[in-house]
């Protein structure tokens, strides 16, 4: 390593890097590397990039190291950053790499931030998706809860049930009684009509029941009522010869 080439690249990233590089030793320096970009609530984040200079460079690799100052760095956060600054550092053997590599190491750490910030929205987007399905959850299970519990039963509110329901079942009678009539005929209509004045068996029976309780209205006027018991035992017999004189007729003569 021609100790000239190194001097110069050190001259060029002490005016790039004014405060943020550390020169080690002839061979070794340390930059203090923050992210291209912010993103507005996240906290901060730097890196410190140890580079240590092999004789054969820049024919062969620095030896790179990297320690955060600010904020977390997780291992194989820094695996996969120093695995890319490698790769940065194949593709630029023969030249003087540093500048590359602490450019390329400020992209990844800005693409690192947003996966960071992208991965925290989602899992707080996760946290309130699932709060919101538990309160509801919640919410339907007392809704149903209500529901299968049902409303106390009072005197007033069967009252007003029953008032309800007989209305709805004469609305519903009179509806297919409309619709039924209005597939008759017109003759099949009046004699539908007729029998439905006719006198129902229940309302004939209800009327002989009322006419057993009503003397008045069961006995004719004029009739004169028996009492069996006046009779004696002579009279009756006689009365059952009288029977035996009349002619009776059979069936099978």
């Amino acid at each position: 390593m021609s100790a000239e080439i190194l001097t110069e690249e050190f001259e060029v990233l002490e005016s790039i890097y004014p405060t943020e590089l550390s020169i080690i030793s002839d061979r070794e320096i340390q930059i203090d590397v923050e992210p291209d970009e912010t993103i507005d609530g996240e906290h901060p984040f730097k890196l410190q990039l140890s580079v240590h200079y092999p004789d054969e460079y820049p024919d062969d690799l620095p030896h790179l190291t990297l320690v955060a100052i600010e904020g977390d760095l997780e291992d194989t956060e820094r695996e996969n950053l120093l695995e890319s600054l490698t790769e940065v550092g194949e593709e630029n053997v023969g030249m003087a790499m540093t500048f590359t590599l602490v450019s390329h190491l400020r992209e990844q750490m800005t693409s690192l931030v947003r996966k960071r910030a992208d991965q925290l929205m989602a899992e707080e987007t996760e946290k309130e998706r699932l709060a919101i399905e538990v309160k509801s959850g919640s919410s339907h299970y007392q809704a149903e809860e209500a529901r299968t519990r049902g409303t106390p039963v009072t005197v007033e509110s069967f009252k007003a049930w029953k008032i309800k329901f007989a209305r709805e079942m004469a609305q519903r009678k009179a509806k297919d009684e409309e619709e039924r009539l209005r597939a008759l005929s017109s003759k099949e209509r009046e004699e539908w009509k007729r029998a439905a004045t006719r006198p129902t068996g229940r309302q004939l029976f209800e009327k002989n029941k009322n006419l057993e309780h009503d003397d008045d209205s069961f006995v004719e006027e004029g009739t004169v009522s028996v009492d069996i018991s006046q009779y004696d035992r002579s009279q009756l017999r006689a009365h059952e010869d009288d029977d035996d004189d009349r002619v009776h007729f059979s069936d099978s003569d």
